[in-house]
Order: structure tokens, then C-alpha cells, then sequence
């Protein structure tokens, strides 16, 4: 029987990012450009959380500050395929990070659009490469419908967006799915292997304010950020002011009273580099086009079949992975174990 050395490195998974970098993009980014289990190969920008542009230049801030300006980032779609472009400023500030001022990059972004990078880095890679749509997949679905070949040479495709329960941006619809659900419908069709990390997981990975705190004290620049970010956050709760709030608010909680943060987005990331932090159940899943549901997932969870299949009204709906529930301790331990190089700090 073969036996692999303790010392041989596990496989690296080949990783490209599409993003709306707003303030849980840049935990998710800072995670992805320094996991020891993720090849990033490429980062691909989407108006969303805020306009495309200052996507751009929070992205490349970002992963400079992560050690890793090597990275192509591309210019993708302005706006959502229909829909007019909403942001999120009142959640993620009018820079899509808390207002705050992060050191300008010296790389420059990439002269090729966003659609044109993902094609030339999967059709560049010498095996499966894993989509990571952490915003709106406007970008995703151009792509897809424009190379079809190319995208039957993904991995899969992993999204944060949706829900099998209630909504954020209205009472059905996830924000990403939300913004632009035609995208999101192109991408459950595609025939490409989808996993979706949703509302119903997104929430639940948190860390506590003494871990973010650590990390907002922090000398690596990469870590600094991500603890600066949560930090930030929970102040301006605390306080009672909004994230959005430009300039920003002046916050005064005592950090004793400090609510555990959502890393968000950077929970989809965890997922690919450690798939045991998540549970994955397969289900029929499709996308509300129209009226007050317009973005909703339905996440079809019944084991036995109901009137609907019996009397020839269920319209088929492709079947993909939708994470249900987390270890909690496992997916902190991996994100910290990560993004913070200092064993005082993740301890």
C-alpha cells in the first residue's frame, strides 16, 4: 500500500476571485492571497457593494497589504445584466470599506476585462481551476455565456449569495442574488458544478472581540486590516452608528461590550481551502425572476414529493451543493490560522 511522507504538501487548489470588495471581500481576499491551500490565480471586480471603480482600487489596496500585489486584477461589468446598479454604501460605506483609508498599491490593475482574464487564466491552467463569485455574478454569467468551452473546464463554481430561508436586502433575496438574479440564473444553468454559501451560513462564522482585536493590534499590515475592519464594525454598533456614515462616526464602546463579527464572504473562501468547516447538502435550487420574490433562491428541501410533482406543475430546477451548517470552531481555527501570521494572535 502507498503511503504519502508526512512532509509532502497537500495540493494547492488553483483559485480565481470575482469580487465587489467591500468590507468581508477584504477578509475574504486577505484569506485567499495567504492560504497555504489556495493557488490565487487571478481577481476579477463587479460593481456591487459599491461602484466598480473603487472595487478596482479596494482590491488592489487589499492585496497589497496581504503580500500579494502579483496578483492580475481585472475591470468587470459596471452594472447588473437588467437591473440598475443599488449598492451597499449603507452597510459598507461609501468607499465599500468603513471609510477607511487604506495605502494606495503601486501595481496597476490588468489591461484585460474581466470576462477576457478569467478566460485566459483557465484556458493558462494545466488543471481544474475553482470560480469563486464572492458579489454579484454579473461578470460570472458574461462569462459563461461568452466561452462556453473554457467554463466546462472549471472545478465548480462556489457563490456566496442566497438563502433557504429569509433574505437581507428584502425579505426574500440575498443581496448578491438580489442585485442581479438573471446573472445568478445563468450561473444554476450552466451545467458547471455549483456549491452556493448562503445566508443561512454566512452569519453564523464569527469571530470574538478579542480575536478581532488581536488582529486590529496586529504589526502585519494583512492582518491589521482584517482585525481594523471587524473592529470598526463593532464599534459603530456599539455605538449606534452606521458603518455607511460618512465621515465616520466617533466611537467611544467599551470593547468589553463588543459584539462577535461575521467574517462573511471569507466564509465561502474557508470553504474551498477546508471543506470539513462546512456542511454541504444537495438540493433543486432556482432563482425568482419576477415581482416582490425577484432574487429569492428557492431551495427545494422536501424529501417526498408533493402535489406540485404529482400534478405535472414542478418545473425542473438544476440540482447543486448548498452549505446548511458549519463547525464553528473549525472554520475560526482556519481562518486565524491564516490570515494572522503571529501564533500570539490566533491563540
Amino acid at each position: 500500500m502507498h503511503s504519502s511522507s508526512s512532509s509532502e504538501q497537500p495540493r494547492r487548489i488553483p483559485v480565481i476571485a470575482d469580487v465587489d470588495t467591500g468590507v468581508d471581500d477584504a477578509l475574504a481576499l486577505t484569506f485567499l492571497a495567504r492560504s497555504p491551500r489556495i493557488d490565487l490565480r487571478a481577481v476579477t471586480c463587479v460593481a456591487g457593494n459599491t461602484d466598480v471603480d473603487q472595487v478596482l482600487r479596494n482590491t488592489l489596496d487589499v492585496l497589497d497589504l496581504a503580500g500579494r500585489p502579483d496578483v492580475p486584477v481585472a475591470r468587470g461589468a459596471e452594472r447588473p445584466l437588467i437591473n440598475e446598479p443599488r449598492n451597499a454604501h449603507a452597510f459598507h460605506g461609501v468607499n465599500g470599506i468603513g471609510g477607511l483609508q487604506l495605502p494606495a498599491a503601486s501595481a496597476l490593475a490588468s489591461p484585460l476585462a474581466a470576462v477576457e482574464l478569467l478566460h485566459r487564466t483557465i484556458e493558462d491552467s494545466p488543471e481544474p481551476v475553482t470560480l469563486l463569485g464572492i458579489g454579484p455574478l454579473t461578470n460570472v454569467a458574461v462569462f459563461l455565456r461568452a466561452y462556453p468551452l473554457t467554463a466546462r473546464k472549471l472545478e465548480r463554481i462556489v457563490f456566496m449569495g442566497g438563502s433557504a430561508g429569509m433574505g437581507n436586502a428584502t425579505s426574500h433575496a440575498e443581496f448578491n442574488a438580489w442585485h442581479d438574479p438573471e446573472a445568478l440564473a445563468v450561473v444554476l444553468e450552466s451545467g458547471v458544478p455549483v456549491t452556493m454559501y448562503g445566508l443561512d451560513v454566512f452569519m453564523l462564522a464569527t469571530l470574538d472581540a478579542p480575536q478581532y482585536l488581536k488582529l486590529e493590534a496586529s504589526t502585519d499590515p494583512g492582518a491589521r486590516l482584517v482585525g481594523s475592519l471587524l473592529a470598526l464594525g463593532a464599534r459603530t454598533r456599539a455605538a449606534g452608528g452606521v458603518l455607511g456614515a460618512e465621515p465616520l462616526p466617533t466611537v467611544s464602546a467599551n470593547d468589553g461590550t463588543l459584539e462577535p463579527m461575521t467574517i462573511g464572504d471569507a466564509g465561502a473562501a474557508c470553504l474551498i481551502a477546508a471543506p470539513e468547516t462546512v456542511v454541504l447538502e444537495d438540493y433543486p435550487v432556482r432563482v425568482e425572476l419576477a415581482g416582490h420574490s425577484r432574487g429569492q433562491t428557492l431551495v427545494d428541501r422536501r424529501r417526498i414529493a408533493g402535489e406540485d410533482a404529482v400534478h405535472g406543475l414542478l418545473a425542473p430546477a438544476p440540482v447543486i451543493s448548498v452549505a446548511m451548517a458549519l463547525d464553528h470552531p473549525a472554520m475560526v481555527r482556519t481562518f486565524l490560522d491564516t490570515v494572522a501570521p503571529d501564533e500570539a494572535i490566533r491563540s
